[in-house]
């Protein structure tokens, strides 16, 4: 078996040992957390897979699961009739080394069963096999970790708490991995949402805020964050095989095609253009194109840009995109925003010609000094940026920004 099937899910071990209780007790247990205010919580697919009731430990029952196993992410609704406390999704690119904090309800029928908090750094910026929908994170996870939120020191969500690397993994490979944790980007999650037509809070710091202390974040983050509870036919034959079960990382999807990315362009080779259609049928000619990895629709204008490859999403308003689920774990989430038509005068500091948009995108991605980038395509001209001025009408230049 290959390692990465050796990942052990965190979280699936809260499992009932009290066989013959009276009273009904779950068979796992999770974190999840608020996103928006009337009652929609985010936590990981594997938390409520499987159960036949989900309840929100003080909410109530969840209902209408929204599932994306391919990312394993849920979103789950509870009772709001008390508003709740969205997270913040962190506009901001992650950095390598960043401080963090987790939160959520880890062995909770061991240890207390309130909510608690860990400390540590981003380790990497990509999970395993370079999974850039992952961050390897230090700060220790324990089983009912899993679907918890990670933070940054100003309380901004960064990711969401989904697997550790396990002890069978370890033994296998005859080392002993220490503190190595994974998390699922906020950018990914905050794509599932828009995919299901629900909108998250985003932010930054502000120039000269001072950071938290780890207890006033506590304060701030944690009336966030709630214990999700799955009821259900306890694993008769114990908790070790039901780790056996559900240890894949990334847990693959085979009944979507295409997985749909609402306010964002695809970056990839474009082959073919269709004038006059809906995204519907954009779609459909992806689906029906062996070739076809992705796609990007243009509100606006109505056009379907087929390309034969996907590397990353960039941020457009007028923009729908669909990729592959193939394509999942190599496409990076960018925090660009691509604009059409647009320019922002200055700051240029270098130019590269005969070149298209795809590497214009890609060496500015890879210039730390690159703030945005121009790209004039009648030219075939690349312009990188260091500085951000007014924007201003360019016709026939796309811009991008970080």
């Amino acid at each position: 078996m290959k390692i990465s099937a050796r990942i052990v899910v965190a979280g699936i071990l809260a499992v009932a040992v009290v066989m013959d209780a009276v009273a009904e007790e779950p068979k796992s247990s999770g974190t999840g957390f608020a996103v928006t205010a009337d009652g929609w919580l985010m936590t990981n697919a594997h938390v409520v897979d499987g159960c036949d009731r989900v309840e929100v430990k003080g909410r109530g029952v969840a209902t209408d699961p929204r599932i994306d196993a391919a990312n394993d992410l849920a979103l789950i609704k509870v009772n709001a009739d008390t508003p709740m406390v969205p997270l913040t999704f962190r506009r901001a690119p992650i950095r390598l080394g960043e401080d963090i904090v987790a939160i959520g309800y880890p062995l909770a029928d061991l240890l207390a069963d309130s909510v608690k908090i860990t400390t540590g750094n981003v380790n990497a910026l990509a999970g395993l096999k370079n999974d850039t929908r992952y961050i390897q994170i230090s700060t220790p996870i324990q089983p009912g970790n899993s679907g918890g939120p990670v933070v940054d020191r100003d309380g901004f969500l960064l990711g969401i708490t989904s697997a550790t690397f396990s002890k069978q993994a370890a033994d296998q490979i005859g080392i002993t991995a220490q503190n190595v944790n994974f998390a699922i980007r906020a950018s990914v999650a905050d794509l599932f949402m828009q995919s299901q037509n629900l909108a998250s809070q985003s932010g930054d710091r502000q120039e000269g805020q001072p950071t938290f202390s780890t207890a006033d974040l506590a304060d701030k983050v944690t009336p966030s964050v709630h214990q999700v509870l799955c009821y259900g036919k306890p694993d008769v034959e114990g908790s070790s095989q039901r780790q056996e079960t559900v240890t894949s990382l990334p847990r693959s999807s085979v009944s979507v095609t295409l997985l749909d990315a609402h306010g964002y362009d695809a970056i990839g080779f474009d082959y073919a253009t269709l004038k006059d259609v809906t995204f519907q049928d954009c779609r459909a000619a992806c689906e029906s194109d062996g070739q076809c990895k992705a796609v990007t629709y243009n509100a606006r204008h109505r056009f379907c840009f087929l390309k034969n490859d996907v590397v990353a999403l960039i941020r457009n308003a007028d923009a729908i995109a669909a990729y592959s689920a193939s394509k999942a774990a190599d496409v990076i989430m960018s925090d660009f925003t691509s604009y059409s038509g647009m320019d922002i005068p200055g700051g240029d500091y270098k130019r590269i010609r005969q070149t298209n948009y795809l590497e214009c995108f890609v060496a500015c991605v890879g210039d730390n000094a690159c703030r945005a980038f121009a790209y004039v395509s009648k030219k075939k001209e690349c312009w990188l940026k260091n500085a951000l001025g007014r924007p201003r009408t360019a016709k026939g230049v796309d811009l991008g920004v970080k």
